[in-house]
Order: structure tokens, then sequence, then C-alpha cells
């Protein structure tokens, strides 16, 4: 039997749905590290089925940094003007403008190690959010500019 509280310890450390969370527990036999690979694997095969699904929603959105001298202004896709609204969608479209702004290399932007989590890239990121928002999720275009 699981302990309610290791799956609300899962769903806390990655924000997963609480069935989704209990599911990985179970095939896991309770192990949390091995529970969390689960779900890993389980959003990467979720995002690869919901790649081939049309993005014709979303936002455009920008950041300033505090500094006035750079600024991005990023355009990131999604399937319905639902998921557009939804703050976890608009998180992630903030997050991908820090990424964007601290960004200096030739590195594309979905190859590169995110700036929160040196573990993950901007693709893992991605598919993260597609499993979470169970939506295609594009990056369809950014600027950068800096003085």
């Amino acid at each position: 039997m699981l302990n309610i509280e290791e799956i609300k310890q899962l769903r806390h450390e990655t924000d997963v749905s609480y069935m989704e969370c209990k599911k990985a527990l179970e095939q896991s036999q309770g192990d949390l590290k091995k529970a969390k690979e689960v779900l890993k694997k389980r959003g990467k095969e979720l995002a690869q089925k919901k790649s081939s699904r049309e993005t014709k929603q979303g936002i455009i959105t920008s950041y300033i940094h505090p500094n006035k001298k750079i600024g991005v202004l990023l355009e990131i896709n999604c399937e319905t003007d639902f998921v557009s609204k939804n703050q976890d969608f608009q998180n992630l479209a903030h997050e991908l403008c820090l990424q964007i702004a601290a960004y200096r290399g030739e590195t594309p932007i979905l190859e590169q190690s995110w700036i929160k989590d040196e573990t993950k890239t901007i693709k893992n990121l991605l598919d993260e959010y597609i499993a979470k928002l169970k939506e295609n999720i594009t990056l369809k275009n950014f600027v950068r500019y800096e003085l």
C-alpha cells in the first residue's frame, strides 16, 4: 500500500497529477527516485505523441532585464486559447524569456541547459510542460536585444 505522503511529496516535486504520481509510485514499488524517472519517461512519450499537432494559439510576451540593457520578445504557441491563458503556460513563457536573455552562445535554444537547472535542457523543460498541460507547445519565434 502506498503512503499518501509519498504521493503528495512526488506531486509537489514534479507538479504532475495525483493519479499519475500514484501510478508512478506503484510501478516503481514506492521508490521516489525511480518514480520520478517513470514520470520523466511518460512525459517524453506524451510530448512525442503530441508533437505532430498544430499550435495555432499562444501568446507574445516580453522581458526587460532590470539593467534596461537586455530585452526579449517571444512568441510561444500551443493548441488552444484555453491553455494560452493558463498560468503554467505563461510561467513557461517567462522562463524562456529569462533563458533567452541569458543566452550568448551559438547553441540552439532547445539544446541549451536550462539556467535554473543545469541537468535539464530547454527541450526537456518544454516536454515537461507538454505532459503537464496535455497540449503540444512550440517555441515559434524570439528576438533578443542588447545594448
